[in-house]
């Protein structure tokens, strides 16, 4: 099945005497239950089709499909309940309110919906334990470590059950044992809740964690990678070849 679609999307900056173009014509398609890499050389296009895919720019032309529902037409009031909705997102820098607990800031997608407290209390529970913060439900994202503040992230991101999660460097901030650590766990999330993710990353460890590896070059998909019955390192070596014929990969702000 399906679950987001984009056909012949364009993204451009700039006017008509001085435009950009960044994305040129790109089609894609993400299967529900995916675990999606999206790779490319600084200035490619990819963070920008993550944020078009996820409604957080709008696309110049073209069209994008979640769950068979066309966004990229719709306003801005329709983007926002769609979101709240539908998507939910793990940002390289957590995005954490520090007024707030490890288990506030997980369950604050909830306030704004209708879920009781009761299966609001019981989705903290199963995930936070599925993730290994339980313990920490009381603390403050200043009294955790960086790992734990990603884990907080991934958690708030998956409470509302959404779709699609889009996942920005997610491991960017982190050394390389809590990398680990949360790519395992959105790995288990993905198989065992048959969760959709998309992660933007330049990292080819981070990359063979997933199932499908997407290159982006000059706004267009290079190539794609399936890891299918292959081991992770195995796929590792396949994406640093792959990388080597693009030139290399780096970091993109």
């Amino acid at each position: 099945m399906i679950i987001l679609e984009a056909n012949n999307i364009h993204k451009s900056y700039g006017n008509k005497s001085n435009q950009q173009s960044v994305l040129s014509g790109l089609d894609l398609r993400i299967e529900k239950g995916e675990f999606v890499s999206i790779m490319g050389a600084s200035g490619s296009g990819k963070t920008t089709l993550l944020n078009v895919l996820s409604s957080i720019d709008k696309i110049s032309s073209g069209t994008i499909k979640i769950e068979g529902i066309e966004i990229s037409g719709m306003k801005e009031k329709q983007l926002a309940e769609f979101r709240k909705n539908h998507l939910g997102f793990i940002f390289q820098e957590y995005n954490l309110l520090d007024t707030l607990t490890v288990k506030e800031n997980i369950l604050l997608p909830l306030s704004i919906t209708k879920t009781s407290k009761q299966a609001a209390e019981q989705r903290f529970q199963a995930l936070a334990t599925e993730l290994g913060i339980v313990d920490l439900h009381n603390k403050y994202p200043n009294e955790i470590s960086g790992g734990q503040k990603q884990r907080t992230s991934a958690a708030r991101a998956f409470i509302h059950e959404p779709s699609l999660i889009f996942a920005d460097e997610p491991t960017g901030a982190l050394d390389s044992k809590s990398a680990s650590d949360l790519l395992n766990k959105l790995s288990e999330l993905n198989q065992n809740r048959k969760a959709t993710i998309i992660m933007v990353t330049h990292d080819p460890v981070a990359a063979s964690y997933c199932s499908r590896v997407i290159f982006i070059k000059d706004g267009q998909i290079y190539t794609q990678l399936n890891k299918g019955e292959e081991t992770r390192q195995t796929f590792f070596k396949d994406i640093m070849k792959t990388q080597g014929v693009l030139g290399g990969v780096q970091n993109e702000y």
